[in-house]
């Protein structure tokens, strides 16, 4: 399954917000510096969709707010 992510950095809490079937905004509190706000948002999706970050892949948008993610079930 492909979702759109955009990614709010410098959040106060973590968390994730469904907009539409494939879209989803997800604040994460780390800093977009050496890919943490990445790994952050990977966090926040294996927890939403109670599965291992592994089988999260960022498609494209590794520099962008607006990502292209791939979840594997």
């Amino acid at each position: 399954m492909q979702i759109l992510v955009k990614v709010k950095t410098k959040a106060s809490q973590q968390r994730i917000k469904r907009l539409a079937d494939n879209y989803y905004t997800v604040w994460v509190t780390e800093l977009p510096v050496k890919g943490r706000a990445n790994e952050a948002v990977k966090e926040v999706l294996a927890g939403y969709f109670h599965i291992s970050k592994s089988n999260i892949k960022i498609l494209s948008g590794k520099t962008s707010q607006f990502k292209r993610i791939e979840i594997d079930n």
